[in-house]
């Protein structure tokens, strides 16, 4: 079989493209085969010539062509056009006597005459050849070339669209739409009027110009509304208070002749058409307002004086004196418009012909009115309105208010239809769209604001019927709506409210049909837009502009009426219009001189239908001189061509060579000659032409394309876009006359019940979606078939998940719908509305049957759109066979064909779900005799989106256990099983309903296992089959129910047969309903059979919030919880650990009151280690607790810094009070130390002041004494005796006073205070924090448990912290990931220590103290803020020196224990690890000064301080330093001041001065930058040069933390003074200490450390005891010495 090429270009050309041409519409003719050696693609004609492109982008000319030079007679075949040889073109376009064509690249080429400058090339009167015209858009800088789609060719006047959808004209006359004065235009200019718009297509006829434009979209209307407009800056409202009535004007024109943007407004002055159209876009007034003024600025009241006659249609005076006149243009404009003293009719006259004598055609400013907002978009009405008519209020009174209630009926009328508003009343946004006039009204745009294109015609269309629609008055609303008024010869509409509310139809309500957000999803993007409007612009003296006059427009006007007719085509003759909608009708107006408008109704200066018989489908169309041509479906696929027009009789041809002028004499003449049509005629011939794919018309002339059917494809193609349009027309016309009027009925809703009604509205919004779509399709498709005619360019391939959905959506609609009963409840509307007699229903439901009922009617209209997809199946197909299957296209289609038929069994299988569910609840009451009870039941449980699967009315299925006259009922719906009493139900989601089959085996029971949350029961089956269907059927359910599909689909692709187990894990929500404390709580997250299990989230009606891990039910894990205080107004917030629902481990409780606790909880409670923050530091009562906790109470070891007082506690607490020993500090340097009770001092207590004033004795109360004491003054005296009273406020004594140093002086050592006896020993303090580590090690107290577990822990911690971290990767930087990888591998811990064994320990402790997220880290990292906390501030106390330095000791004894416990094989402290030998020479050992010969066995002492010092003490320095320096405070100000004088000596002097033995002199030095051996003389000034480097290592002791790195530097210290003194003396040297001790002095001194007196004490009180004696410790002591001696040093 031969394959169906895709691209006629690989046809032969004899079966594409085919030519005929031919003239009039007698039986006699025939046409001529015009042959061309490829396929003609477009045609254009001209009066007497015609330009073809032919495929490969040749064109070729044939006709009269006087502009060639060499003139060929007029019968010549086709010239080819040479000059664009080597160029593509892709369109070519003629106008009357000259010709255009665009290349691939957007370039114009134009030729023929130019006498008006239309080809755009200025100084020639005629162009031979195709010359380059370029399009230049001086805007952008550089200036550039504007590339073109396609052109229109006028008479005298050439429009170009650009690829920016912008319309570019040159040539002469109004109708290039160009705010110029001179003419020609030769240079191509931008049409401004139109910019921002998105043109479709444009048009042009001998003297006028149609654009079809694409309506805004709600992206251009978000804008807010303004009071002015934006280029004259005059108000945009104006109100103006009559004599009896108040004349509201928005109709602002502005003089710079630009419109305002769409939502600057929407309220337009009535302009009437002479048919008395008006437009919805207008307000309605009161019959006392004649109009709305279009003179909208009171400051001119000559102008209203004039008498309002309101302009016609916004053709303005271009200068005229009074920029304030405006023009009201609406559906079409009138003659003139009265007001009440009235002016003579010459007056009007006058005015109109002053207008149209200037004409600055402009269109009306639509200001921001009603019109613009609709509760859709959430907008208020119009504030500029509003706040008008509320200002005159006063002023008016009554007559204000009926206007105002005018304007609201106006809005109404805007949420009608055409605007596509949401109703404001019901379920708004629900209401799905149904257009107007069989069009649809699915608007994304009009969602979001009515279109300025919207007019009240349509609404009068939308509820005719077609044959009354084509007969009434464009302008007359049926029914009476509307009363209008005529008066002498202008037109002027009168509306009282009152009138209004008796004439509209009582029990019918205006109703927006289109859903929420009106958008089309995102099919708007890939199909073709059905929301257009048709603008016009030039000459109008035949009405072909289409605004209801015959008046020039200088500028592009709307055509009103024509907005939301769906138009996709427009085409121009001479002096008519066409404008072809998607649903297959022909607007036409203008000249009917000839009958060319197909049809003879008056005026023609408006819009109307062409007159085609029922079921004719018009697809193209053309226009000529004087004649039309519609392309059309008819009964057969093979398209037919219908003509109307003039007859063109052989011999009349002569005439037409005549010049224009004399033509329009002469018209009548030829008339009677030739005759014409009243009506479109059908050509005989059509048939015989083949395929028909565009018809041509133009001058006189007409031309068909046809192709031919190879392999039947041309037919198939033809098919699918026929059978696409005409469905569309059927879905419009069940809209309009079916699903429209019945949702317009005002007791609709109450007939149906709220929900019923809702769903009835979300099916119209879904059947309106679906109908836009297929408009949008069918209009697709027609495009193809024009131009292409392949299956690249098929949308339906490509995007039939646009389509799939928008079905699927819909039949969900449907199914929601017929479950709820909509259809039987629809049945009494229905008859009601439809009469006994449905024939309407039954030619529109195409139903057979002979009296079908009302509800089957219904239903099957609803359900006639499912049955086209049965149609896209088969055409598809067809289409496929016309192609080899190894063809890609074969497959493509093949593919797409499939995907329709299995939708088509998917949503046959969900109507029969519906249809079983329906009559389920139809029998519902009746099962086992219950009825009251389940009426009532019914209503609950029967939901829009409930399926029934099965139900156990057989007594097939029973609960076990249950008593013997109880009545159990299981029901099994798509989304809960429900559980039916005799007087109670329960519904079980099904989300949340684990089942499992009992085995038999030992019961004998068919049994089932059913877990909810909160209940489990066993249901019995009768038979192992029943057992089987429901353990099947529920296993199915909850699957799709997981799976989303519980929404829309009950059963599993059928036949499968699988057994689907659900998961035991999964996602869902559940609210539990039993007592207790998760009632009415609503948990969503994940499960686990039945119970809540991983992450989820509860929330319980009072606003409590728990998120995080759950376990068995319980919160358990890490987790967050939010709690609100009623009181406060704010919100308690934990983050932390949980446990079997209580909080558990570490947390952060933040208090509403502000108060924040950050440590252990344990069952809820405050327990074990914690800090709690009150009060920020600006607040009332700042204050920190960290210490231990008992059942949520401060009890045991604590610090407390209150902020307010600046006193810092450090002791023993019981039940929140201060109690047993402790130690308090304040900012001004009192220092306590003694017992506390009842969180007072009372009992025996030290207390010292700043200035070494003590007192030890009794107390009674905070700083008060009271009580045997004794009082010690800081020079020593005391007394000793009763004291009384508080501490700095004078003090009552009695007792004795003593001056020690008088007498004996043993006395004074007595007296010298011991502190630190009555306060905590180290030991004690953070017992908790030690005991949570230990915990975290599982151990349960102090080294009591299993060291493998406490690895396993380890492990656990870490791995656990880790997922929590992944989910917030913040939180760890790189490196920090990588020590947690690192240490989640378990380091070797048993076996003999080794030296290497001990490193690895040493590494891994640095490591893990690194982390919080291990124990030890945590650890570490508790006791530094604790340290800090105790330490810092006011704690920063010189006599806290001695505790700090006890508790880094015990810190380390303890750490120690851990540590140990760890590796259980590491010696005690003081223990020894052997180290290998064969280290001897590199290192020398520790307890001996040299390496001797007879050494004893190398070996490391273990101690805590050597292992973890270096982890804690840089952590702590800080504040332990401060303190030291705070301690040594006066020694270091003795010493430094003698540092400061002795360094002003140069060297030598020092050394003489210091005693340093002259050999030890360096004579020279090495000079900075040294030559090779090159030094430096010593002199006696120089200073800072001698034993440099020995001082600068000194220096860096300041720089190290831990005793054995500041050891090491005075190691180094004294290795470079050796080395230097070596150097000096050439060789080898031992010190004696009285030879070093100078020259050591001298190197301190010149090392300047500022606190040397603090590090000293620092190395003292915390070296490794293994090192006292040793290398080390000596040199230690040389360093201690020095110090001393500098600060005794006497200068001689």
């Amino acid at each position: 079989m031969e394959t169906q090429r895709k691209s006629s270009g690989d046809d032969c050309g004899g079966e594409r493209g085919l030519l005929h041409t031919w003239k009039g519409y007698s039986c006699s003719i025939t046409p001529e085969r015009l042959l061309l050696p490829r396929p003609v693609l477009q045609v254009a004609l001209g009066t007497r010539h015609g330009v073809l492109l032919v495929e490969g982008g040749q064109v070729y000319s044939f006709g009269d062509l006087p502009w060639k030079q060499s003139q060929v007679p007029e019968l010549a075949k086709p010239t080819l056009e040479s000059a664009l040889s080597g160029q593509r073109v892709v369109a070519v376009a003629a106008g009357s006597f000259h010709s255009g064509a665009v290349t691939e690249d957007g370039g114009v080429h134009m030729w023929g005459d130019n006498g008006a400058g239309q080809c755009g090339l200025s100084s020639l009167s005629s162009v031979p050849n195709p010359t380059p015209v370029a399009l230049v858009d001086s805007d952008t800088s550089p200036p550039q070339t504007v590339p073109v789609l396609e052109l229109a060719c006028g008479q005298q006047h050439t429009l170009a669209l650009s690829v920016q959808r912008e319309v570019w004209a040159w040539g002469s006359g109004c109708q290039l739409g160009l705010n110029v004065s001179v003419f020609p235009v030769w240079k191509p200019q931008k049409v401004e009027h139109l910019a921002g718009r998105y043109v479709l297509q444009v048009a042009c006829g001998a003297s006028h110009s149609l654009a079809l434009v694409r309506c805004l979209g709600p992206l251009d209307v978000h804008r807010p509304p303004v009071d002015k407009c934006g280029q004259c800056n005059q108000l945009l409202y104006t109100m103006t208070d009559k004599e009896d009535h108040v004349i509201i004007s928005d109709s602002h024109y502005c003089p710079l002749g630009v419109e305002l943007t769409e939502d600057e407004g929407r309220l337009e002055a009535p302009a009437l058409t002479q048919g008395l159209k008006t437009s919805p876009s207008e307000p309605v007034l009161p019959s006392q307002t004649s109009t709305l003024a279009n003179n909208s600025d009171p400051s001119h009241p000559q102008d209203l004086e004039k008498g309002d006659s309101s302009l016609a249609n916004g053709a303005l005076p271009a200068s005229d004196s009074d920029p304030s006149a405006e023009s009201a243009d609406g559906g079409g404009a009138v003659a003139g418009v009265k007001n009440s003293p009235y002016p003579d009719e010459q007056a009007v006259k006058d005015y109109l012909k002053k207008l149209s004598d200037n004409t600055q055609a402009e269109q009306t400013a639509k200001a921001g009115g009603l019109h613009a907002l609709l509760p859709s978009t959430g907008r208020e009405t119009s504030s500029t309105l509003n706040s008008l008519v509320a200002s005159c209020a006063s002023a008016v009174g009554e007559r204000v208010a009926s206007t105002y209630e005018a304007l609201s009926l106006k809005k109404m009328m805007n949420f009608y239809l055409p605007s596509g508003a949401s109703r404001s009343a019901g379920i708004t946004g629900a209401v799905p769209g149904v257009g107007d006039n069989t069009t649809e009204r699915v608007r994304q745009e009009d969602s979001m604001q009515a279109k300025k294109s919207s007019s009240t015609g349509d609404i009068r269309e939308e509820e005719a019927e077609g044959l009354r629609r084509r007969l009434s008055l464009p302008g007359l609303l049926s029914q009476g709506r509307y009363a209008v008024h005529l008066l002498s010869s202008s037109y002027t509409l009168l509306l009282s409210p009152r009138l209004l509310r008796k004439a509209g139809r009582p029990r019918m309500r205006a109703v927006a049909l289109t859903p929420l957000g009106g958008a089309v999803p995102e099919a708007q993007e890939v199909l073709p837009t059905l929301q257009t409007e048709v603008w016009s612009w030039g000459h109008g003296e035949h009405g072909q502009l289409g605004h209801g006059d015959n008046l020039a427009r200088l500028q592009p006007l709307c055509i009103k009426s024509l907005n939301n007719k769906e138009v996709v085509r427009v085409a121009a003759g001479a002096h008519h219009s066409l404008a072809l909608t998607a649903q297959s009708q022909v607007f036409s107006w203008g000249s009917n001189s000839s009958g060319q408008l197909g049809h003879m109704e008056s005026p023609s200066t408006v819009p109307r239908l062409a007159k085609m018989s029922e079921g004719i489908r018009v697809w193209d169309v053309s226009a000529g001189e004087r004649h039309t041509l519609l392309l059309a479906d008819g009964d057969c696929i093979q398209p037919i061509i219908y003509y109307s027009g003039q007859q063109v009789k052989e011999g009349t041809e002569e005439n037409h060579a005549k010049e224009t002028g004399q033509q329009e004499e002469e018209e009548e003449g030829e008339q009677r000659v030739g005759g014409y049509t009243q009506q479109p005629v059908l050509l005989p011939f059509c048939m015989h032409l083949g395929y028909v794919s565009s018809v041509f018309a133009g001058g006189r002339r007409c031309v068909a394309l046809s192709d031919r059917n190879v392999m039947g494809f041309i037919a198939s193609l033809h098919e699918l876009a026929s059978a696409e349009r005409k469905f569309y027309c059927k879905l419009c016309n069940i809209k309009t006359q079916i699903i429209r009027p019945l949702l317009e009925l005002e007791s609709l809703s109450s007939a149906l019940g709220q929900v019923t009604f809702g769903l009835l509205q979300t099916l119209a919004g879904r059947f309106s979606l679906m109908c836009h779509l297929t408009g949008q399709h069918a209009a697709s498709l027609t495009s193809n078939l024009r131009r292409g005619r392949d299956v690249k360019s098929l949308l339906i391939l490509d995007h039939a998940d646009i389509f799939l959905d928008s079905y699927h959506e819909y039949c969900i609609a449907l199914g929601n719908f017929q479950v709820m009963g909509g259809f039987q409840a629809l049945t009494k509307p229905s008859l009601d509305f439809f009469g006994k007699s449905p024939e309407l229903l039954q030619r529109l439901a195409e139903c057979s049957e002979e009296n079908p009922a009302m509800a089957d009617l219904l239903v099957a209209l609803f359900c006639l759109p499912t049955r086209h997809l049965h149609e896209y199946g088969r055409l598809l197909l067809k289409l496929a066979t016309c192609f080899e299957v190894s063809s890609s296209d074969y497959q493509r289609l093949q593919d797409s064909c499939s995907k329709f038929e299995a939708l088509v069994l998917q949503l046959k299988r969900k109507r029969k779900e519906a249809e079983y569910t329906f009559h389920f609840w139809k029998s519902f009451p009746g099962k086992m005799t219950l009825n009251g009870v389940f009426v009532r039941r019914q209503d609950s449980l029967r939901k829009p989106h409930r399926r029934l699967i099965c139900e156990s009315s057989n007594k097939a299925l029973t609960l076990q256990n249950a008593g013997r006259f109880s009545v159990n009922w299981f029901i099994l719906f798509n989304d809960a099983l429900v559980h039916a009493q005799f007087s109670t139900h329960h519904v079980f989601p099904l989300a949340t309903l684990w089942v499992e089959p009992i085995p038999e085996e030992n019961t004998g029971l068919y049994g089932l296992k059913v877990i909810t949350p909160e209940e489990t029961f066993t249901l019995l089956a009768c038979s192992p089959m029943e057992k089987a269907k429901w353990l099947r059927s529920i296993n199915q359910a909850v699957d799709q129910a997981l799976n989303g599909a519980g929404q829309d689909t009950a059963s599993v692709s059928s036949g499968t047969g699988q057994k689907l187990e659900p998961p035991i894990s999964r996602t869902a929500s559940y609210t539990f309903y039993k007592d207790g404390r998760l009632k009415e709580a609503t948990y969503e997250g994940r499960w686990l059979a039945g119970k809540p299990n991983g992450r989820g989230v509860l929330k319980w009606p009072d606003g409590r919030i728990y998120t995080g891990e759950f376990k068995n039910g319980l919160e358990d894990g890490f987790g967050e919880f939010v709690a609100p205080n009623k009181t406060l107004n704010k919100n308690d917030h934990y983050q932390g650990h949980w446990k079997d629902g209580k909080m558990h481990g570490l947390g952060t409780y933040r208090y509403a009151s502000g108060e924040v606790y950050d440590g252990s909880f344990q069952d809820g409670m405050r327990h074990g280690h914690g800090m709690l923050r009150s009060g920020k530091l600006n607040t009332s009562s700042p204050s920190v607790f960290i210490g231990q906790w008992l059942q949520d109470k401060k009890t045991g070891y604590g610090v407390f810094d209150d902020i307010t007082k600046g006193e810092k506690y450090m002791g023993m607490w019981q039940d929140h009070l201060r109690q047993g020993t402790g130690v308090v500090v304040t900012q001004f340097g009192l220092y306590y130390e003694g017992v506390f009770k009842d969180n007072k001092m009372m009992g025996t207590g030290i207390l010292l002041s700043e200035d070494d004033t003590t007192y030890e004795g009794e107390f009674s109360d905070d700083w008060t004494l009271n009580g045997k004491g004794v009082l010690t003054m800081a020079n020593g005296d005391y007394l000793e005796g009763s004291f009384g009273g508080e501490w700095g406020s004078g003090l009552k004594v009695t007792g004795s006073y003593f001056k020690p140093h008088l007498f004996d002086t043993d006395k004074e050592k007595t007296h010298a205070v011991k502190l630190g006896r009555l306060c905590v020993c180290a030991e004690d303090k953070w017992q908790a924090v030690f005991d949570e580590c230990w915990s975290q090690l599982g151990c349960e107290a102090l080294g009591q448990g299993e060291n493998s577990k406490a690895w396993e822990n380890i492990a656990v911690a870490l791995t656990t912290s880790r997922r929590h971290i992944e989910h917030s990767p913040e939180l760890l930087s790189r490196t920090h990931s990588k020590t947690l990888e690192s240490l989640e591998v378990i380091p070797q811990h048993e076996g003999p220590i080794t030296m290497e064994r001990y490193d690895s320990i040493r590494l891994y402790l640095i490591k893990a103290c690194d982390t919080p997220l291990h124990p030890l880290g945590r650890l570490v990292e508790t006791l530094v803020a604790v340290y800090r906390m105790t330490y810092v501030g006011v704690g920063a106390n010189r006599r806290l020196l001695p505790q700090a330095v006890n508790e880094i000791k015990s810190y380390l004894y303890r750490i120690f224990q851990i540590v140990r416990f760890l590796f259980q094989d590491l010696p005690e402290e003081g223990g020894v690890i052997p180290e290998p030998t064969t280290n001897v020479q590199d290192e020398t050992e520790p307890g001996s000064t040299d390496a001797q010969l007879d050494s004893p066995k190398p070996s490391r002492v273990v101690s805590s301080s050597a292992l973890l010092l270096p982890v804690l003490l840089p952590r702590l320095y800080p504040p332990l330093f401060t303190l030291y320096a705070l301690d040594k405070e006066k020694e270091d100000d003795v010493y430094w001041e003698c540092v400061l004088r002795l360094n002003k000596q140069p060297d030598l002097a020092l050394l003489a001065f210091l005693g340093v033995q002259q050999k030890f002199w360096p004579v020279s030095i090495p000079v900075s930058m040294p030559a090779p051996g090159e030094k430096q003389q010593v002199l006696s000034s120089t200073k800072d040069a001698c034993f440099a480097t020995a001082v600068e290592t000194l220096q860096q002791i300041s720089t190290t933390f831990t005793p054995s790195d500041k050891l090491q530097v005075i190691k180094l210290t004294f290795e470079e003074i050796t080395q230097e003194v070596q150097s000096l003396l050439k060789q080898d040297f031992l010190w004696s200490m009285d030879d070093l001790f100078p020259v050591f002095l001298y190197v301190v001194l010149r090392a300047r450390i500022r606190n040397l007196g603090s590090e000293v004490s620092l190395i003292e009180d915390l070296m490794d005891p293994c090192v006292q004696h040793g290398e080390h410790g000596i040199m230690f002591t040389t360093l201690k010495a020095c110090y001393y001696q500098i600060q005794h040093e006497k200068i001689h």
